[in-house]
């Protein structure tokens, strides 16, 4: 997968910069992993179809780590008991996941023998992301509290922004079967939607590129140990771009950019 490193140094260097300010303040960390099935709503399928939901799926895996506020690590003891040391936890993360795309709905129903669904059937696509970023999590209820086996589930919500690497494909399997062969053997709809004297077309995508994304999430953590929980979170992250998917017509039902939804299940263990 080509990523712009540049990019994505500059993006970690601030991050890194962040936590190195937290580090020396003596703030405790933990760190763990997550994977779970990713739905990726894109310009495949059918807004709001249920096959178009389920049948577009994909995994994603990654790495999190936590500044945890409510305890300090170098003096082994708790941290100044205010209000957001005990109810808020900073998240960092380095993920990636992967989604094979195919049409599905009413377009595609197989009743349906015209050429124009031939197309949408024979086309398929790829869509693959590197995410880099940090959220902020609420705990309504006390960490310390859950820490000292206060009670066993910890809810909490979350807000964050992401830099994603993407790096999308596209395939046929209708006419030819060349993919390089829009105007032949993609749907003929997009095609003359298409903007005049382009040279490549401006509506499928298989390059790399780079936009910013804003995850929100909601989950709970269960106390595991004194010193691991396990954790289920249902995220809900929103591109800046409509590439993502590697499909970006012009047609008026393009209404929205890219968007997935991620339910992750991690082991989180607390280092100090």
């Amino acid at each position: 997968m080509k990523l712009n490193f540049k990019q994505l140094t500059f993006v970690f260097i601030f991050i890194m910069g962040i936590n190195e300010v937290y580090a020396q303040l003596g703030f405790s960390h933990e760190i763990g992993v997550i994977a779970g099935p990713v739905a990726f709503q894109s310009d495949f399928g059918v807004r709001r179809d249920f096959e178009t939901n389920s049948g577009n799926t994909g995994i994603g895996v990654g790495i999190v780590h936590y500044i945890n506020f409510a305890y300090r690590a170098d003096c082994n003891c708790y941290s100044t008991d205010t209000f957001f040391n005990d109810h808020f936890k900073l998240r960092n993360e380095i993920s990636w996941n992967k989604t094979q795309l195919n049409h599905f709905g009413k377009w595609v129903d197989a009743s349906r023998t015209t050429d124009s669904a031939d197309r949408l059937r024979g086309h398929s696509g790829v869509a693959q992301n590197f995410d880099i970023g940090t959220q902020i999590e609420f705990f309504p209820k006390s960490i310390r509290s859950f820490q000292a086996f206060g009670y066993s589930f910890a809810p909490f919500v979350s807000l964050g922004v992401h830099f994603t690497a993407y790096n999308p494909d596209y395939d046929t399997s209708y006419g030819d079967g060349n993919p390089s062969n829009v105007a032949n053997n993609f749907y003929q709809g997009w095609v003359d939607a298409a903007e005049p004297n382009v040279n490549e077309d401006p509506f499928l995508i298989n390059e790399n590129g780079t936009t910013w994304s804003v995850v929100g999430s909601i989950g709970t953590r269960y106390k595991l140990t004194v010193l691991s929980d396990l954790m289920i979170d249902l995220r809900w992250q929103y591109f800046f771009s409509n590439e993502v998917d590697g499909l970006d017509h012009n047609l008026s039902s393009n209404k929205a950019k890219d968007w997935l939804v991620w339910l992750n299940f991690g082991y989180i263990y607390y280092l100090d």
